[in-house]
């Protein structure tokens, strides 16, 4: 009796459409603004001092970004496995 390799199964599940690329960009709309707008609200009220606002827009609102980025994508179904990816070689 042989075993099937889990790694050969089939992936049954459908690439993402139009729609997920549609929400995805939207998603990512949505929370640059929000997170603007936080920003913008606590430098507004005083919470955040000039330096403070400009290090967190700088080095932190891109990290915010990338991991709303990377939410979207596994909520969307863009999420991909090593076994995913494909060789690719340049033709000489």
């Amino acid at each position: 009796m042989t075993t099937a390799d889990p790694d050969s199964t089939p992936d049954l599940t459908p690439a993402p459409g139009p729609a997920a690329r549609s929400a995805f960009r939207l998603g990512v709309l949505v929370a640059s603004v929000a997170g603007l707008t936080v920003l913008a609200w606590l430098y507004r009220t005083g919470t955040l001092t000039t330096t403070t606002a400009v290090y967190v827009t700088v080095a932190l609102f891109p990290v915010y970004l990338l991991v709303v980025a990377s939410v979207l994508s596994v909520w969307l179904g863009y999420d991909k496995g090593p076994t995913d990816l494909q060789s690719v070689y340049r033709s000489r």
